[in-house]
């Protein structure tokens, strides 16, 4: 049973969500044991009902990288993750962000369903895994792979020119559009200072592939057009036996920058050998390292293995913006072979129909071993 205020909210959230998740509400209520909750897990939930941040999250800040020059190399190099702080993005946009988002999830399934299955649509409604085709087809991987989760993938290179029929969709279509502009100033003086750290804007083998000389200054390997956004929601439930709002799992990404909910802690990630929970804090992005940073620092920068937990009592939303290279940008580096985005997608796509899970980099490195 949910945990809501009144029997309408409850009512109005199950037919918000997607066939597969009512069906568990009815049939999970009464959990035994929490798989999900090891005695680390448990350390991070008294952290965080005491206000006190249970994983030390470096902290870098974006108007200070020159400055912070080792403290953002050791971010890249042994966590793969950092919170930013002056960002620069308004803070009513963020909350704005979050607000739209939530009526839009709380729309009835049939309405997100059938509006984004629409022709004209290049936003894309999912549930139940967040490995999609590019035209945004779920891929089907059975129940053992089932994650607690509904989306929206939007690729923010169309959003320009759609023009949709939903009155809220249409809403955080122009949020979404301010928002880029943020992210993707954000990302380019990010990927800018780890090139910088890395030296290699005087590598000739790569510089070629760095710079995308339609606008100045601006690496392939950070593209406009290829960036896209999610939007994520992990209803509460009871029974947190059923697995993961996400499952372990590293972005393909070359950056993914995060804005979570203020409130719910769900987020963990992989360091050490131990699972830490990133506290939610306001005003403040969550940046992850993702397989193409790994690949293109030549395994010098981590991609962090990262995810999600339910929440028994709260649903949880998250928007994150995925920086990815230009689609004929050859990542070059000397542990693995040239390849593209294009490429690395397609053979992830391969390995989880054919295996159930994602192999990722080690694909392709020169010597293989997986």
């Amino acid at each position: 049973m949910l945990h809501y205020s009144s029997n309408k909210r409850t009512m109005n959230n199950l037919e918000s969500y997607p066939p597969i998740l009512r069906h568990h509400h009815h049939h999970h209520q009464s959990p035994e044991s929490d798989p999900n909750e090891s005695n680390n897990d448990l350390i991070d939930d008294v952290a965080q009902d005491s206000g006190l941040d249970p994983s030390p999250v470096p902290v870098i800040d974006l108007e200070c990288l020159e400055q912070e020059k080792e403290g953002f190399e050791e971010a890249c190099k042994d966590w793969g993750l950092f919170r930013l702080v002056n960002h620069g993005i308004p803070l009513t946009l963020l909350k704005e962000l979050q607000e739209q988002a939530k009526e839009l999830f709380s729309m009835p399934y049939e309405t997100k369903h059938d509006t984004c299955n629409e022709s004209a649509s290049p936003i894309t409604y999912f549930w139940g895994t967040p490995a999609l085709t590019p035209t945004g087809t779920a891929l089907n991987r059975g129940p053992k792979n089932f994650n607690w989760v509904e989306g929206f993938d939007v690729p923010l290179g169309q959003l320009s020119k759609f023009q949709p029929h939903l009155p809220t969709l249409d809403s955080i279509r122009l949020l979404l559009m301010e928002y880029e502009r943020h992210l993707s100033r954000i990302a380019t003086t990010i990927f800018k200072a780890m090139i910088k750290n890395l030296d290699l804007n005087n590598n000739n083998n790569n510089n070629n592939n760095m710079m995308n000389h339609s606008e100045e200054c601006s690496p392939s390997y950070v593209s406009r057009e290829t960036g896209m956004v999610r939007m994520y929601r992990y209803p509460p439930c009871t029974d947190t036996s059923i697995g993961w709002g996400m499952e372990v799992h590293t972005d393909s990404s070359v950056l993914s920058i995060l804005n979570q909910d203020d409130h719910v802690s769900a987020l963990q990630f992989l360091k050490d050998d131990q699972w830490l929970t990133v506290k939610p804090l306001s005003n403040t992005l969550i940046v992850n390292l993702g397989d193409m940073m790994q690949a293109i620092s030549n395994d010098r920068y981590k991609s962090v293995q990262h995810r999600v937990r339910v929440n028994k009592e709260r649903e949880r939303i998250s928007i994150c913006y995925f920086v990815f290279p230009a689609e004929d940008a050859v990542i070059e580096s000397p542990n693995y072979k040239p390849f593209t985005y294009n490429q690395f997608r397609e053979q992830v796509q391969q390995d989880i129909k054919a295996l159930g899970y994602k192999v990722g980099l080690p694909r392709f490195k020169h010597s293989q071993h997986f």
